[in-house]
């Protein structure tokens, strides 16, 4: 089990990658990650849960939460609506999950039916619980893009023993890793999210508390209860010995 101390978390990430100031949308949205985190990790690895909350940063612009894209999809191929479930599946979430395909996945491997059903209810992509849990076993289980191996892009392929990649870790997600934005300073999509890697790794380094060993217990005294028959004139004694 892993918790994370929230007071040490919170005053490293307001520094960097914040630039010293977190709104309480961004302290909420970060505390459903972690805490989703903290109930089902799937790795011990933090460089896993690092790329998550990098990701996150970069795909909300910031906002730490699960946001609706901006525009809804105008334009693109997935910005109309199914002609069977009406539903219009533009980017939602803290990855902004795409696709019909991919909603319907999340309902598959996440259980999700009826009411919680992220196909026929688009919108249950915006509740940071799912929109978490979705976000982690994607990235982690390769839902979103394949590799020119034909292998599914995840974690484990970016962050692994001999590998650390938070540059090309942008492949899980999206292709666009060497896109220079306008508003970047001339650094790449994939730069910029190694860099918020970085920082958000240094938080969750400083902060982890491991736990799951629970303390050794006092030994519990063992009554021994003898009968002894012996002749007359035998003389029995009985010594204590540690140990």
């Amino acid at each position: 089990m892993i918790t994370f101390d929230r007071d040490v978390y919170f005053d490293l990430v307001r520094q960097k990658p914040f630039g010293g100031k977190l709104g309480q949308g961004q302290v909420d949205g970060q505390e459903a990650i972690l805490t989703r985190w903290e109930e089902n990790p799937l790795s011990d690895d933090l460089r896993w849960l690092a790329y998550a909350l990098a990701t996150t940063l970069h795909e909300t612009a910031s906002e730490m939460l699960p946001i609706e894209e901006y525009g809804k999809g105008a334009g693109m191929k997935y910005g109309t609506p199914d002609p069977t479930t009406k539903q219009i599946y533009y980017g939602r979430g803290f990855v902004q999950c795409t696709w019909r395909e991919n909603y319907a996945r999340a309902d598959r491997e996440l259980g999700l039916t009826g009411d919680r059903s992220c196909e026929w209810h688009a919108e249950n992509q915006l509740d940071p619980s799912i929109a978490a849990e979705t976000m982690f076993r994607g990235m982690a289980e390769g839902w979103f893009r394949t590799h020119a191996d034909g292998k599914p892009e995840t974690l484990a392929r970016y962050f692994n023993d001999t590998t650390d990649d938070p540059y090309g870790a942008r492949e899980i997600i999206n292709g666009d890793k060497t896109k220079v934005p306008s508003w970047s300073g001339g650094k790449s999509i994939g730069k910029l999210i190694a860099g918020y890697h970085a920082d958000f790794l240094a938080a969750l380094d400083a902060a982890v508390l491991e736990l799951g060993i629970p303390p050794e217990l006092e030994p519990t005294p063992l009554v021994v209860t003898l009968r002894i028959t012996v002749p007359p004139g035998v003389v029995v004694k009985v010594e204590q010995v540690d140990g």
